[in-house]
């Protein structure tokens, strides 16, 4: 519980996991993946934690693991935090372009894909139910890099293809939500300092 009345929200990046076509759920983390995990541990351990959440994909849930067993606590899972499908097939070469249109063009989506609009939705009603249900507590999210800034999108179009590029893996963030839900504070926690967006 909070002492403020705000909400918080830890918005942990998945870690390194080696890209394998076919394979977007299962595939976990590489070795520097798992000490990376352990850093984001290090990093959040004293925070106080009321709940986790995560994408169902194995390497989102990974990255958080470390510090659910640390806090003795379970982590529910969310289809609708699943990663954004750029496409149906590995846009390989295009792969900034074709991001950098997703997110310039809300509507638009490859064949086999979501639009950015189509993914906020569905990834914003989950974070708006959490909001909800965790008033007033501290939270983390396991997510994905793509679908954490279309939900930060979603608050502050500030968030865009320009931030994207600049995320990491893992990347950590802490969001304060006013008690009417309204994002008043984004701090980064990665890059070796807290620096506010």
């Amino acid at each position: 519980m909070t002492h403020s009345g705000l909400t918080v929200v830890y918005f942990v990046r998945h870690a390194d996991s080696v890209y394998v076509e076919g394979a977007e759920r299962e595939r976990g983390l590489t070795d520097q993946g798992k000490r990376d995990a352990l850093t984001v541990c290090d990093l959040l351990f004293g925070e106080p934690i009321d709940a986790f959440h995560s994408s169902p994909y194995q390497r989102a849930v990974d990255t958080i693991q470390p510090l659910a067993d640390a806090k003795g606590m379970d982590i529910t899972t969310w289809e609708d935090l699943r990663e954004r499908l750029a496409s149906g097939s590995d846009l390989g070469k295009r792969f900034k372009e074709a991001k950098k249109k997703l997110f310039e063009e809300p509507d638009f989506a490859y064949p086999g894909g979501e639009s950015s609009k189509e993914a906020a939705l569905r990834a914003a009603r989950v974070l708006g139910e959490l909001l909800l249900r965790h008033r007033g507590q501290s939270i983390v999210i396991g997510t994905h890099g793509d679908i954490m800034t279309l939900m930060l999108n979603h608050f502050d179009p500030r968030f865009d293809y320009a931030f994207w590029t600049g995320t990491t893996m893992p990347d950590l963030y802490r969001l304060e939500f006013d008690p009417a839900d309204k994002l008043t504070l984004v701090t980064r926690l990665w890059d070796g300092g807290k620096r506010q967006l």
